[in-house]
């Protein structure tokens, strides 16, 4: 079975002034990077041979609307140019409902995009601000598949950087911000994929069910809403393909929502460590050898546009046995 790897991400070509700038801003923000990051399309391509990926689904969430349409063209163009290797998971600006409606529509029937990608907050707007019902009512009309990934610009906590583990909390508090206001119950057609396992919400669950209906909690849900809006969303392996995140990944979403992500074109992320999170993925022991092997190629139900264009691609080459990608 193919592998689809859905958590992936690219940068539009940029000059090295504008490298330099954004390397010096992570400085700021305490992630100490040794030099300015470039997205290489030639080695993205590499690795992905190398560790048998048929196929990335692409997502970049610039910070501001000219920025972002900018990249969602620069995604298409990367898809149309590899069709059977390349997905494309539009970013949409969700501090502003109306422009994020108008980007998706023009995602949708412009750029041809398989998919949606959304930050858990955006210019400090959450996910479950009421302000965005009229995009999740478009986005459930579609039956759309919509990627929740958490806001790595954050500052530092406690002088460490964001991405180390701040981004899990993030995503954790959106997830259950959306829980209580039941954005997933209210929109059952769309499929919300949580990045890197979901981050800290899965192992907050349990917590959640005892709590969450209390007298002292406002805007309460019970034990059994939790259960059904919680189960109906998957996560994805980039980072945490280990058994203290697959095993409450598992215990809540279910081994069947489970996708592989492998979090590339992150700054982050090298041949290296996303071959250790893929091996580990396999070996740990979180999953059933069956499990672990369906995991690859679970988002081809997801994404039958992409899966298609995987089926009329030619044969490929030769690859290179996975155990060399780290070497």
């Amino acid at each position: 079975m193919a592998t689809i790897d859905i958590h992936a991400h690219f940068t539009p070509p940029s000059t090295e002034e504008q490298r330099v700038r954004a390397w010096q801003a992570m400085l700021g923000q305490g992630v100490y990077f040794p030099e300015p990051y470039e997205w290489s399309l030639e080695r993205t391509l590499a690795y992905m041979d190398a560790s048998g990926t048929a196929m990335q689904m692409l997502s970049n969430i610039p910070g501001g609307l000219p920025a972002l349409r900018a990249s969602n063209d620069y995604g298409a163009f990367l898809v149309k140019s590899h069709p059977s290797r390349f997905g494309l998971l539009a970013a949409l600006p969700t501090d502003d409902p109306e422009a994020a409606v108008t980007e998706a529509e023009r995602a949708r029937e412009a750029l041809h995009a398989d998919g949606f990608a959304v930050t858990t907050q955006y210019n400090g707007v959450y996910l479950g601000d009421e302000s965005l019902t009229p995009l999740w009512a478009r986005l459930d009309e579609w039956g759309a598949v919509v990627f929740v990934h958490p806001d790595a610009r954050l500052p530092p906590t406690l002088d460490h950087p964001a991405p180390l583990y701040e981004v899990a909390f993030d995503t954790a508090r959106t997830v259950f911000d959306m829980v209580f206001r039941k954005v997933f119950a209210r929109y059952p057609n769309i499929t919300f994929v949580i990045a890197h396992c979901g981050g800290a919400f899965p192992a907050l669950t349990g917590r959640l069910r005892l709590l969450g209906n209390e007298p002292w909690v406002p805007q309460g849900v019970t034990a059994q809403e939790i259960d059904e809006q919680t189960s109906s969303l998957y996560v994805d392996t980039a980072a945490t393909a280990f058994p203290q995140s697959l095993l409450p990944a598992k215990a809540t979403v279910g081994a069947g929502h489970i996708l592989y992500g492998s979090d590339w074109g992150a700054p982050c992320t090298t041949e290296s460590s996303a071959e250790s999170n893929r091996s580990s993925l396999l070996r740990c022991g979180a999953l059933s050898p069956a499990e672990a092997r369906d995991v690859g190629g679970r988002a081809l139900d997801l994404f039958p546009r992409a899966a298609q264009r995987i089926a009329n691609a030619p044969e490929p080459a030769e690859q290179q046995p996975a155990e060399e990608i780290a070497h």
